[in-house]
């Protein structure tokens, strides 16, 4: 039996957790679909999730239909919730995209497609709603080309569109309406598919192993279906789609043989708190008892994790104890310190965060009960290891926790959840917006620490800058024969350690640090190489020089066209710089798009702002697009840790 892992994604209120509940239905997983608004549907099985009616955490779903197994991953559609989306986008064969039939393509939609397509993850377009009152088809498809991509294939029509009665039928790639050439083109401009469809060589469009079916694998071709999630027309033929478009894996083929390798994508708690790693498996096969190696974005070499129970989605949400093959999901329990994001088996595997912008807020998390600190600090801990860029902190100037956030809803998820689950009712004072520091150039230093009790200690470390989302990435060019492996973990934990504040108090970040020389003396500690990588390193990045940025984000406001001016005149105050001018509105009475880039911190002003611009009728969607340089003098930060610079002439001076 063949496997396959999708996900369903959309903007938020476009239906992705009732399709979810019309695809079990339709396999035959459940009896019944939940509703959103009662509150019984599979996936959204946290409390908080049923009371505010959204997705908050990706679930994982099953259903069978055929030879085929579908595990499929419902994800958060806010915007708030993008790194959990993005995590879940890294471990899928597929997408579904959902659009609405009747909003057309929405802003986040367009967000979504562009994730999609960087990754290179095959996805179809679903057109939902085509029974509500409003729906459009024809008009729809060409939006979709204007606005979201020209490489779009419609492979179904509607008959009684806006009706409950809508039916939806089957339309024969290779019988397509003239208006598809564009999307038959590939990206350098040569014409393989569109020569094959325009001379009429059908197979070639409708087999399996079809130039169209090589296109939609690769992500840069999509089927667009239509249909209806509430009555479940076009939902047999999505199914179909998904078995005939994406690449599956065979369980029992030869990637059963090879060693366990895979992704942990979330993180829940069992019945007794335990932590409990849902892990997509690439090869290999993982069982109780088995033992393998997590590893994470900081820690490459990884540490050794023995699985307790290895619970198999079987039908619908239920699991049983068996064995994960190449494919498969499975909750699994023993992986006591799993975090969102690692690997499994393979430190390739990691999920790094250049997938997505890293949180542009931060906010101080303080207690209701004042004696219910030391329990906040541990909820929190516990929290961060579902999402690990909440990155809890303690800071000194106020005594206070500090988490990053992305935005005020999951600000208000992230207060529900800790006094739902962990009995802590807290507040939030703002601290504002997290900025990042990098390297401006290349720069060295080397130091052996000949006078130091412990013998002869020398370490060497080089700091570059890497490309901007890049992260922090750590390597050995010394010789790894000259070092015992302890001494090398000291070297690299302290550098990681040192690095979440810089000489601005700053996190350092898009910053390769490799260790270039390494020796030691009889008598030497790891205490020895932990002072003199502080030095080394201080006096490396004093030699490159760091540079303070702040979060930007790319935005995309959705205007009424007459209201274009006085948009773009609010966007110019607050430094805006426009990626294209407004795109004129492809249908009367349609609204204007206008893009580009602004410091985050000016996105609260400019969302409160633009209701009084538009007659209400503006919307705004940002995404975060990474950071830039502070213009003017750079901010500093209130130290949770030791000034690096000082620190390592104090060590200087011990010596």
């Amino acid at each position: 039996m063949r496997t396959v892992t999708i996900g369903v994604l959309a903007h938020v209120d476009a239906g992705k957790t009732t399709l979810t509940e019309r695809l079990l239905l339709h396999a035959g997983a459940i009896d019944h679909a939940g509703s959103v608004d009662a509150g019984d549907t599979q996936t959204d099985t946290l409390e908080l999730e049923r009371r505010r009616g959204i997705t908050i955490r990706s679930a994982v779903a099953t259903l069978r239909v055929g030879d085929l197994t579908v595990n499929l991953v419902d994800t958060p559609g806010h915007a708030d919730f993008v790194a959990e989306v993005a995590r879940a986008v890294t471990v899928l064969d597929g997408a579904v995209l959902l659009l609405s039939a009747v909003e057309g393509v929405q802003a986040r939609t367009r967000v979504l497609l562009r994730t999609l397509r960087r990754l290179g993850v095959p996805t179809i377009l679903f057109a939902n709603k085509v029974d509500r009152a409003g729906a459009r088809t024809d008009a729809l498809v060409a939006e979709v080309r204007d606005r979201l991509t020209p490489r779009v294939v419609p492979l179904s029509t509607v008959a009684g569109a806006g009706t409950r009665g809508a039916l939806v039928r089957p339309r024969d790639p290779a019988a397509l309406p003239d208006d598809v050439a564009t999307a038959l083109l590939d990206d350098d401009g040569s014409a393989p598919l569109l020569e094959a469809y325009l001379d009429g060589r059908g197979a070639l469009v409708r087999e399996p192993g079809s130039v169209l079916s090589a296109r939609v694998r690769a992500g840069t071709l999509h089927p667009l279906l239509f249909g209806s999630a509430a009555t479940g027309v076009g939902v047999p033929a999505l199914v179909d789609a998904v078995g005939r478009w994406f690449p599956s894996t065979d369980p029992a083929g030869a990637a059963a043989t090879e060693p366990a390798r895979g992704t942990v994508f979330a993180v829940d708690r069992g019945p007794g708190g335990a932590r409990v790693a849902v892990v997509r498996l690439r090869t290999g096969t993982l069982r109780a008892r088995d033992r393998v190696r997590l590893h994470s974005a900081d820690d490459l070499p990884g540490r050794p994790a023995l699985a307790t129970a290895v619970q198999v989605y079987t039908d619908g949400t239920r699991t049983r104890e068996g064995v994960l093959g190449p494919g498969g999901v499975a909750r699994v329990t023993g992986f006591a310190d799993a975090r969102v994001g690692d690997a499994v088996g393979d430190p390739a595997l990691v999920a790094g965060t250049g997938l997505f912008a890293l949180p542009t807020l931060a906010a101080a998390v303080v207690p209701v009960r004042p004696g219910q600190r030391l329990a906040l600090r541990d909820a929190l801990e516990d929290v961060a290891a579902r999402d690990p860029l909440v990155a809890v902190r303690l800071d000194d100037a106020t005594g206070a926790l500090v988490v990053s956030l992305y935005g005020e809803v999951q600000k208000e998820v992230l207060a529900a959840t800790l006094e739902g689950e962990y009995g802590a009712a807290v507040r939030f004072a703002d601290q504002g917006v997290l900025h990042v520091e990098r390297p401006r150039a290349t720069g060295s230093a080397l130091e052996v620490m000949g006078s130091h009790p412990f013998g002869l200690v020398t370490v060497g470390l080089r700091v570059e800058a890497t490309p901007p989302g890049s992260g922090v990435a750590y390597r050995v060019a010394a010789e790894r024969g000259l070092l015992l492996r302890g001494f090398h973990g000291a070297v690299e934990e302290t550098v990681r350690a040192l690095l979440r504040q810089g000489p601005y108090g700053w996190p350092v970040t898009d910053v390769r640090v490799t260790l270039t020389h390494a020796r030691y003396g009889t008598g030497a500690t790891a205490g020895a190489f932990r002072d003199l990588t502080t030095v080394v390193l201080a006096d490396a990045l004093r030699a490159a020089g760091t540079r303070v940025c702040e979060p930007v984000v790319r935005f995309e406001v959705e205007t009424p066209d007459d209201a274009v001016p006085a948009v773009v005149a609010a966007l110019a105050g607050a430094g805006a710089a426009l990626e294209t001018g407004p795109d004129a509105p492809s249908r009367p009475g349609a609204a204007a798009l206008v893009c580009g880039r602004v410091a985050a911190a000016a996105v609260p002003d400019l969302e409160r702002a633009l209701p009084g611009l538009t007659r209400g009728e503006g919307v705004l969607v940002a995404e975060p697009a990474g950071f830039d340089p502070v213009r003017g003098a750079p901010p500093r930060r209130q130290r949770s840790e030791p000034d690096l610079l000082a620190h390592a002439a104090r060590l200087r001076r011990l010596w």
